[in-house]
């Protein structure tokens, strides 16, 4: 036969075997001596070595198991890694797969995997020749070791779940003969052939992921969305998380639980997007990796079962313990956007019949939650429902728990068995043999009963543990004990009489999962945006644009996904709050400095401004005097009121009558109002200067204008009679020029005498010049 590899290239011989043997034998004589002639000083023995020993001195890591459920004529192959922790150098060295005994159930496994210490007592080692020599290992340095042995030769009695265990044995300077300085164990589970009575598996595959979409939108047509930033387009990528859940689910037979805003957040990426950098915000261009994600998971549900959750994936448990009025009332529109969601994007019908607590911790407050909005199935997890003591088997998954509710118990083992860091090869390693382990000891509980069993992983497994899980589910795929059921099938199986199904009070909800809960406050402000948000839409003529993405923004609040991130979760709904009062106030009075009002009535203007790219209707303007004994509106009221309806980007100025009934200072006060008399924004108040004009002043006015009537007919009168003299003067000095340079003869040129100048009554000869100022001119 084979000799067993070395490591370091040493090949044992027979006699250095003998020696090693020979040395142990020797060791061993004292406490043989002991045993025979009673108690002694205790030599320097092996049995002392291992008193003394508090831990191992040589970690030993099983980073490989293949095949992980071997069947008849396998080699069952180990490989790991073996690092000297201790100070001094190990030397003669070999590593023995070793094997224990049938474990006789869920528990023993249990016990098994919580056990420490290098010790391996309990299992038996293989034959020398499957052993790999490892001649020396010093202090601090790793190396890789590979052992394969035949399954037949690891003497498996009969079917079950034995302990399969590696370890190291060696010498160091101050212990200089063979014993144990590390070891490891872990499960290898033996059905070679099935079962008679198959347990229907059912495996539930989360896509979730975290809050991403703002509630923040472009002012174009398409309403261009804007990202928290591109950690969703990292986990959409190659090798991201939620890539790996799309690529390795699309291989499984699993059933696809999904929040539908992912589906909703990766089909905006689609399309045109915005990321928020800084205090503004720029292009996203990752709209190739999110149609890329969408198509490949359309594929991999076409023909399987999905079910939706709620949109935004609600905190079922927070909603119950702090929940304030009107919290529930967002549960409902949210299965029903979540639905069409699905059918939109994926164009498949999604079952909306199922509720999904928080580790599936439930209690009387969290089924009523998860209920009202019309789910009649709740997925539960065994460490929350658990069993009546002295029951000897896990019952089937579902089961009644009154009022036309199924809880459907997923098993708390299995459902956190990929919950470590799975990046680290040896617990992949040790979690997936654990897996198999316990689904298996499941089916042999009652293997001539067939039962069902539902795992519900964690919400968002990282890239490692879903292909950690897919290792698992791929093992199973040989269907030697276990056989895939949906989880709508799981949740209609003839429920165990003997299972429990009461449901634990609220007293007993896990003081972990409380204490990462939203508070009180937090759905406060909840209730505080979606009532401004209902005043909002009432005066909006497009409410479409704000409602739906205010609408999905107030679902992610809600999201259970804020658990152990309490600070962002207060960012996300300070970042919502602040957004929509920053788009209300764009619809506003503008302020109006003081107004002088002379007279007995006049109109005083107020206007109002709409910034925002729609219009408003359904608002009044009412304008109040808080003076009515000096003025008063609109003949004689305290209140006056005009209907308001302006374009997205207009204003509109609105003219109030007035009267004035005293005089001194009147405070007038505007405000906006919704059709359902609700203030809207802040009101604006001026004050009215009030100066009104007595028959006193006015008679002494109108003198006034009398004496400036008459000053002036008196100065026209003046201004014209000198005109006329000045037009006299000028006509007598050019009659006597004519006379001087005539003939002296008193006859014209033809001998007739001279005619005299005719006497028309006017004052001068008719002109060409502009008259004088205030003179009437005749033509």
């Amino acid at each position: 036969m084979a000799e067993a590899a070395d490591i370091q290239g040493m090949n044992p011989s027979p006699a250095r075997r003998w020696v090693r043997r020979t040395a142990a034998l020797v060791a061993g004589a004292p406490i043989l001596a002991a045993l025979i002639y009673g108690p002694a000083a205790k030599p320097a023995t092996a049995a002392t070595a291992a008193e003394k020993d508090t831990g191992p001195r040589v970690d030993v890591s099983l980073d490989s198991l293949m095949p992980a459920a071997p069947v008849k004529g396998d080699t069952v192959t180990v490989s790991g890694t073996l690092t000297n922790k201790g100070k001094e150098t190990v030397t003669n060295a070999h590593v023995d797969l070793r094997v224990g005994r049938k474990l006789s159930g869920r528990i023993e496994i249990d016990d098994a995997a919580a056990r420490t210490g290098s010790s391996s007592d309990d299992l038996s080692s293989i034959e020398d020749k499957y052993s790999v020599k490892v001649s020396k290992l010093a202090s601090g340095i790793s190396t890789d070791f590979s052992i394969s042995v035949p399954v037949d030769k690891l003497g498996l009695d009969g079917d079950g779940v034995y302990q399969l265990g590696v370890s190291l044995s060696g010498e160091t300077a101050d212990e200089d003969y063979d014993h144990v300085l590390g070891s490891e164990r872990t499960f290898l589970p033996w059905q070679p052939s099935a079962t008679g009575k198959k347990s229907q598996f059912t495996y539930l595959w989360p896509l979730i992921s975290s809050v991403h979409l703002t509630a923040e939108t472009g002012s174009d047509e398409q309403q261009t969305p804007v990202f928290e930033d591109e950690a969703l387009a990292a986990e959409l990528a190659p090798g991201g998380r939620l890539e790996q859940m799309v690529s390795l689910g699309s291989q499984l037979p699993v059933t696809w639980v999904i929040d539908p805003d992912l589906l909703a957040s990766v089909d905006a990426m689609t399309k045109s997007y915005r990321v928020k950098s800084d205090d503004t915000t720029v292009a996203g261009k990752n709209q190739a990796v999110a149609r890329q994600w969408l198509t490949a998971l359309e594929t991999a549900v076409q023909g399987r079962k999905v079910v939706a959750l709620p949109f935004g994936d609600p905190d079922l448990a927070s909603l119950a313990h702090h929940g304030v009025s009107g919290s529930l009332s967002h549960l409902q529109p949210a299965t029903e956007v979540a639905e069409m969601t699905v059918e939109t994007v994926l164009h498949v019908k999604p079952s909306v019949d199922f509720a999904w607590p928080v580790d599936g911790a439930i209690d009387p407050s969290i089924v009523n939650v998860a209920t009202s909005a019309g789910a009649h199935k709740v997925i539960a997890r065994s460490d929350s429902l658990r069993e009546t003591a002295g029951l000897p088997y896990t019952p089937t998954a579902a089961r009644p728990i009154g009022g036309g509710t199924t809880a459907v118990v997923s098993d708390a083992r299995l459902s956190t068995a990929f919950q470590g860091d799975m990046t680290d090869a040896e617990n992949s390693t040790l979690a997936v043999q654990e897996f198999l382990a316990q689904s298996l000891a499941f089916t042999l509980q009652e293997p001539d009963k067939q039962r069902s069993i539902v795992v519900a992983p964690q919400r968002m497994p990282t890239a490692a543990q879903a292909q950690s899980m897919a290792q698992a589910l791929r093992t199973l795929e040989a269907q030697r004990w276990t056989q895939p059921l949906d989880l709508v099938a799981a949740s209609a199986v003839k429920p165990d009489p003997k299972a429990t199904t009461k449901v634990p009070s609220t007293a007993r909800y896990p003081k972990k999962l409380r204490a990462d809960e939203l508070t009180d406050g937090a759905f406060q402000q909840i209730r505080t945006v979606q009532g401004t948000l209902d005043t909002f839409k009432g005066i909006l003529t497009q409410p479409d644009r704000v409602v739906t993405p205010f609408g999905n923004a107030i679902n992610r609040e809600m999201s259970t996904s804020w658990r152990g991130h309490e600070a962002e979760a207060t960012r996300y709904r300070d970042s919502v709050q602040m957004y929509l009062s920053d788009l209300t106030s764009e619809v506003k009075l503008i302020d109006k400095s003081d107004v002088t009002l002379s007279g007995r009535s006049a109109t005083i203007p107020v206007t109002v401004q709409n910034k925002l790219v729609q219009g408003v209707d359904n608002l009044v303007l009412r304008l109040k005097s808080d003076t009515p004994r000096r003025l008063t509106l609109d003949d004689g009221k305290v209140v006056s009121e005009e209907p308001i309806k302006i374009s997205g980007g207009h204003r509109q100025t609105v003219k109030f009558d007035t009267s004035a009934n005293a005089n001194g200072q009147a405070r007038v006060t505007a405000q906006l109002y919704t059709a359902d008399n609700l203030p809207y924004g802040k009101e604006m108040t001026f004050t009215v200067k009030v100066s009104e004009i007595t028959p006193t002043v006015m008679l002494v006015i109108a003198g006034g204008v009398l004496l400036l009537v008459l000053a002036g007919v008196r100065m026209y009168t003046q201004r014209k009679r000198t005109a006329a003299t000045a037009a006299a003067a000028r006509e007598d000095a050019e009659a006597e020029r004519k006379d001087t340079t005539e003939a002296p003869d008193d006859t014209t040129g033809s001998g007739q005498p001279s005619d005299p100048t005719p006497d028309t009554g006017d004052t001068g000869p008719e002109s060409g010049d502009p008259s004088g100022a205030g003179e009437k001119v005749d033509r």
